[in-house]
Parts: structure tokens; sequence; C-alpha cells
């Protein structure tokens, strides 16, 4: 119920933003009826691609409305010569050749991409077809990192019935060092605040807190989160914190009397893969959180993966996500 409150609330907060979000993978009878959906409950503005006579026809056979959604076919558009050279200018220096920019472009997730880094479209949502390295290939040539921002990463939203925690990064970076573990941090927070509404506090994780432990594991953590504190003053961070620390206020007051983020953390970082992919199945199969998530993050722009298993709901709520996450 609590997971259905959020969505709903993302959702709606998504309509009144009047995003624009491309769907590439219009082979995909999910994909088509998720664009449907998105456009009659008008959560956001649709284009998908593909060719106009192919999709209109596969529509028509799974009873999809495609009235109001946009089709364009990258092998027609006036767009993909100019997306040609700019592709071929980001890319020339490993080589690339224009022919085989101009055949990159042809291709549905690198012509979506293109679109969201001219502007044309607010974000992306694929890969329910397309494998995940695909996606972050498209992503990252086209698109590129945010200013500032060192590492793609990503986060889950964890909904328990009292409230929403965003768990980082439990699906991406193996070990990441203490320059991408700020990063990591700093991404979550502020994508937490745009989603939940709630002012982030940043818990930096570990088995220590505050110097319980020495461990060269415990110093990645400590220089991660003076890194957050010099390059966003202006979030609420501490670090090194044990997870009962972060979240018990009891425990919090103890163990760290002068925190402000421990026994209130709501952005909990894990120092790394190992700890951020069983913490987050932990709390979703014996605590009973709802994970919604992974979810992209880094990126100048939303460019939002999908599991190939997906349903039509979670990519109706995941480019809803995107509307909210887009500047």
């Amino acid at each position: 119920m609590a997971e259905m409150e959020l969505l709903n609330q993302i959702r709606s907060k998504a309509a009144q933003r009047k995003k624009t979000i491309v769907l590439p993978e219009s082979h995909d009878e999910r994909v088509l009826k998720a664009a449907e959906i998105l456009t009659q409950q008008k959560i956001a503005s649709v284009i998908t691609l593909g060719n106009e006579e192919k999709i209109r026809n596969d529509a028509k056979k799974i009873g999809v409305n495609l009235q109001g959604i946009r089709i364009i076919d990258p092998d027609k558009s006036d767009k993909l010569s100019d997306f040609t050279n700019i592709f071929f200018n980001l890319r020339k220096h490993k080589g690339v050749t224009v022919e085989q920019a101009r055949e990159t472009m042809r291709r549905d997730l690198f012509f979506g991409g293109m679109m969201v880094s001219s502007g044309m479209a607010d974000g992306s949502v694929s890969g329910s077809f397309a494998t995940t390295a695909d996606v972050m290939r498209a992503s990252i040539f086209c698109v590129g990192m945010k200013e500032g921002i060192s590492i793609v990463s990503s986060f889950f939203l964890m909904v328990f019935p009292n409230a929403v925690y965003s768990f980082a990064d439990c699906a991406v970076n193996p070990n990441p060092d203490a320059k991408q573990l700020a990063d990591i941090a700093i991404s979550t927070a502020d994508n937490h605040k745009k989603l939940t509404g709630e002012e982030p506090y940043i818990a930096m994780l570990s088995f220590s807190t505050k110097g319980s432990a020495e461990h060269e594991m415990v110093d990645k953590v400590r220089e991660a989160t003076k890194l957050v504190q010099q390059k966003r003053p202006d979030l609420n961070v501490d670090g090194e914190l044990q997870f009962d620390a972060a979240i018990v206020a009891g425990v919090g007051k103890k163990k760290a009397p002068d925190s402000k983020v421990a026994g209130r953390a709501n952005v909990l970082v894990f120092p790394d893969l190992n700890a951020g992919n069983i913490g987050y199945k932990i709390a979703q199969r014996l605590g009973g959180a709802e994970a919604v998530g992974p979810i992209n993050q880094g990126l100048k722009k939303p460019f939002f993966d999908l599991s190939r298993g997906c349903s039509v709901d979670d990519i109706v709520n995941t480019a809803a996500i995107a509307c909210l996450a887009a500047d």
C-alpha cells in the first residue's frame, strides 16, 4: 500500500511537470501499452521510435490507442544527419567514422539518447529489450556525465509503511573509491529530494561508527564523507556510521551524540556493492520493504534502464520518475 501511495504521488507530480519522454523500443508491446497509459493519464508526452507503419499495425493488433503519441522513424527523420555529425564529433577521437556514426544513430537507443541530449526529449526509458550494457553505452556516449559527477550509479527507493529510504549503490559499482562514493552520495541525495520531497539526511555506512574500529575500508568512508562536505556543504551528511546508528534515534544519540544525521538518516550509502546489494535484499525480503528501482543516476539527463522482465507498470513508473528527475 505504501509503495502504491508513493508511486501514485510520483505519477501525479510528473503530470504537473509536463515533460517529454522517449520510449525507443516500440517493437515491444509492453512499451506501446505503457505509452498509451502515460499519454491517457497525461503523466508525460511520449515519443516512440521506429517504422510508423509497423508501430501502428502492432498497436492495432494489441488494442493500443496511439492518439497523442508522437512516432519518429530514425531512418526518415530530418535529424538523422545532424545527429550523425554530432555523434561523429563526439566519438571521432575513438576512431569512429562518419559511416559508423550514421549506423549508430539509426539504432533506436542511440537516436533516443541524442534526442535527450539535444533537448527534444527530457528523458529516455529503455531496456525492456536491450541489454543494460547497450543502454549504458547509449547513455554515456550520447548524454554524458553530469558536471562534477564522476560515476554512473544507481539507487533504490525502499518503501516501508511509515518511511521511504534511498539505498545506494546496490546495482552498478562493485567497489567505488572515496571520490566515487562521495559522488554516489550526492546524486542519491539530490534524487531522494526530487522524488520524495523530503530533505535528505545522508549516512555514509560502515561497520564502524565514529572511530569504533580502524581499517582501510573505514578510511574510505571517512574520506568520502569529507569530500561530500567539501563539494556540497548544503547537504546533511555524516559518516562513518553503522546502520543502527544511522536510523535508530536512541542508538544514534548514544554512538554519535553530536551528529545531525545519526538516528534520522533517509539516504543510506553503502561502502560497496556487496553490502548494498545484500542490504537492500534483506530489507526487501525480511523487512517487508517494497523496492522501487534500480534507478540510474549521474548522467546530465535521465536515461533509465529497465529490467528485461519489466511489467507495463514498471515502464510507466520509471517514465514518471524520469519526469521528476529531469531539470
